[in-house]
């Protein structure tokens, strides 16, 4: 009797078993997700506020740290992607009014200076073109000029293949009168960070890169000059949700009994715990450098082929994410389409600035093998000589 009071019918398509191919994932995120994480996203679901899951976090919180470079008491992970995290630094660091200084040499600039402008801040931008980084004079200059109360930049640029050298731009933030914010979504295992040392105010970073967990989780971390600056606020951050002070409480972080906030992602916090805890067992420095080394790898395959690096300075790629030019003659779409269909392996086309310029190829932790290399550079030739080409 009751259905005859439906007007929409069961989904047929939802009646049929869940269908998934198998890829290797080599574009700029996500990465594959290794056995031990995919189970522990598979572990059976407890509630947020159960002691075993506080413990959890804890151990989340001593992985950020460590991950990190840092003490940071205020450190814990935001229920969402590396995006949402670079919401909350902005959200609880700006208030209407207030001058923040955007470097922007590719898409997360650009897309920090708009989150900015939503929020009523003053924005500034010092631009580089994409593909080039910022230098400390560049950095002094604007902070000379526009005196800002906030730096963002970008440590790894994944849609140009940057890796932006961050040594100095803390002591020179600091002496200036400004906090430094840097999204290391992109960088963080794959690239050397000491959040501490290089005196960064704010980092953020995401699960489903270096960290291969799913996405929805994001590691941020809060220097005590910047959580200093939290707690002087006139207005509330505008985001309930991402408000650091309702987050610190509830990740343990201020000292205050547990409070809840909202429910959390819970297996994804497992599956982000196993993240670190093989970041740990590997050990940072054993993992910037195999970064780095098959990042090199690729760099040299790609050249032996006859094409072309996006970021000409050896010093400057990102040692997760490789750009190279889309050669001459070939569309984007085809190489990647055909990587896709004939290879069961992704790759990326550009992103913002870079759209149609070039191919973005990612080795991002379990992911960063030479084996991979040697696949994703024999997948793309034979893209080169199997897709059409124009001689125009």
């Amino acid at each position: 009797m009751a259905t005859s009071l439906l007007r929409v019918c069961p989904p047929g398509e939802l009646l049929r078993p869940l269908a998934v191919p198998e890829r290797l994932l080599l574009g700029p995120g996500p990465s594959n997700v290794p056995r031990r994480i995919r189970a522990a996203g598979a572990i059976p679901l407890l509630g947020h506020m159960h002691p075993e899951v506080l413990q959890v976090m804890d151990e989340i919180k001593a992985g950020i740290q460590y991950a990190f470079q840092t003490r940071n008491r205020l450190s814990l992970a935001v229920s969402g992607s590396g995006h949402c995290a670079m919401e909350a630094a902005l959200f609880n660091l700006l208030e209407r009014g207030d001058t923040v200084l955007v470097a922007i040499n590719g898409i997360w600039g650009q897309r920090a200076a708009e989150i900015a402008r939503r929020l009523g801040a003053n924005v500034c931008e010092l631009l580089k073109p994409p593909g080039k980084y910022f230098t400390p004079q560049d950095i002094e200059q604007g902070l000379v000029q526009h005196k800002p109360l906030v730096l963002f930049i970008t440590h790894g640029e994944s849609s140009t293949g940057v890796l932006q050298p961050l040594e100095g731009l803390g002591e020179l933030c600091h002496r200036h009168g400004c906090l430094l914010l840097v999204d290391a979504v992109a960088s963080l295992g794959g690239a050397p960070i000491f959040m501490d040392q290089q005196e960064i105010d704010v980092l953020y970073s995401g699960s489903q890169k270096v960290l291969n967990a799913p996405p929805g989780s994001a590691p941020i971390s809060f220097s005590e000059r910047a959580r200093e600056k939290l707690l002087r606020r006139k207005t509330k951050p505008p985001s309930f949700y991402l408000d650091m002070g309702c987050l610190a409480n509830y990740w343990g972080c201020d000292g205050e009994p547990r409070r809840y906030h909202h429910t959390a992602p819970i297996n994804s916090f497992f599956s982000l715990r196993e993240g670190l805890a093989l970041l740990a067992e590997l050990g940072l420095e054993s993992s910037w450098e195999r970064h780095r080394a098959n990042c090199a790898l690729l760099c040299q395959g790609l050249l032996d082929m006859g094409l072309e690096l996006f970021v000409e300075e050896e010093q400057a790629r990102l040692p997760t994410i490789t750009t190279v030019r889309v050669p001459q003659g070939y569309s984007w779409q085809d190489i990647t389409a055909f990587l896709m269909d004939k290879h069961g392996l992704e790759i990326a086309g550009g992103l913002g600035p870079t759209v149609g310029k070039v191919l973005r190829i990612g080795l991002m932790g379990c992911n960063s093998t030479r084996d991979n290399v040697e696949r994703v550079l024999g997948a793309l030739r034979d893209a080169l000589q199997r897709c059409p080409r124009s001689r125009l």
